[in-house]
């Protein structure tokens, strides 16, 4: 987990939070602060100014990787303990108040009894499952489209991240540090990683960010890691079951247009991190009963607008009207003041989540 790379475009509450929670002194360090980003069609850049239109909120670029590198070492310098490789996890006794994890570690078997459990163990994870089957609604959608990502040892070609809608299909200049660029293309779901030797890659991406006075170039270089992910979207209603609560990816997972799914995953956390101190405070358990509704608002919110970047910038095969419809969206966003302003404080960060601090006994 700690050398798996990942996304890292952060919201200005995940910084914020991160930084609360005293885990942040190294993202402060090496995160690459941005107030903007660029949407490129028709080969012409047009820049949006994210803080100017989101109340001074900017994005950092900072990898899931390195966050879980921090998380790691904080758990590791509390004292408290962490397990990995564990197998045969199972969930019980949910709807009572002492629910309990069972599971295999280094050859012996454990339980934990719990007050709460909070399942953040992914899509894959068991704690979905766990779930009364009966009473779980499941929402989703397959895109018709894939993602190729490279991380390229090679500087960035552009300060800030450059989306880009080209007649061959959408494409991503990111960025992991001033050395390495982290790109996209959009491919076939069905296509794989042996279809697409380095040459082509370079040589797709050099066509699909071209820019119709030529100034812009795309600096390559060796090729470190690569992927081909699907697009798609998911929720499953409600997150929480008894004393088991679902978050990020156990209950959702977003198209990776919009940049969400990390910084959903952080919002769940804090809303679940803000209802037990209430209940273990006072014995409130009013924030604990409110929790899939107060973050099913914010999962609806960003994956609409992760479904909108996701429609607006990439091309469906044998849909000419929808092309037209998406060019036009495109270029409203980028003549209005107001249509930008929807982008950028979406993309920034919506500030419904609760913002009590977490410190405190």
């Amino acid at each position: 987990v700690e050398h798996r790379v990942r996304a890292g475009v952060l919201e200005q509450g995940t910084v914020d939070l991160l930084t609360e929670a005293g885990v942040g002194d190294r993202m402060h360090r090496e995160g690459l602060v941005h107030h903007g980003i660029e949407l490129r069609f028709d080969g012409v850049g047009h820049r949006i100014p994210l803080s100017d239109l989101a109340g001074g909120k900017v994005i950092v670029v900072y990898g899931q990787t390195e966050i879980v590198k921090d998380l790691i070492a904080a758990r590791l310098d509390s004292g408290a303990p962490l397990y990995f490789e564990a197998e045969d996890v199972s969930l019980h006794d949910i709807d009572s108040a002492a629910p309990s994890v069972r599971f295999r570690h280094e050859g012996a078997d454990h339980e934990l009894r719990c007050d709460v459990i909070a399942g953040c163990d992914g899509f894959h994870g068991v704690s979905r499952r766990a779930l009364p089957q009966d009473r779980l609604q499941i929402f989703e959608r397959e895109y018709p489209f894939a993602w190729l990502g490279i991380l390229a040892e090679a500087p960035p070609a552009s300060e800030e991240l450059v989306y880009t809608r080209h007649e061959r299909g959408f494409a991503l200049a990111s960025l992991r540090s001033p050395e390495r660029a982290r790109l996209y293309i959009q491919v076939h779901p069905d296509e794989t990683l042996d279809e697409w030797p380095d040459a082509r890659i370079w040589e797709e991406m050099r066509r699909r960010f071209t820019t119709r006075d030529g100034d812009w170039q795309l600096n390559e270089g060796p090729v470190l890691d690569r992927l081909i992910a699907p697009m798609r979207s998911f929720v499953a209603e409600p997150m929480r079951h008894g004393r088991l609560f679902l978050a990020g990816d156990a209950a959702h997972i977003v198209p990776a247009t919009g940049a969400k799914g990390l910084n959903l995953a952080i919002a769940d956390v804090r809303v679940l991190a803000e209802a037990l101190i209430d209940f273990y405070r006072s014995g409130d358990g009013a924030g604990l009963d409110a929790y899939s509704e107060t973050c099913l608002r914010r999962v609806w919110r960003a994956q609409h607008f992760s479904w909108w970047m996701t429609s607006m910038l990439h091309v469906a095969e044998g849909d000419p009207f929808g092309a037209q419809l998406m060019r036009s969206q495109l270029q409203y966003v980028v003549s209005s003041e107001a249509a930008a302003t929807t982008l950028a404080e979406n993309y920034v960060g919506l500030t419904n989540i609760p913002t009590r601090a977490l410190s405190g006994p």
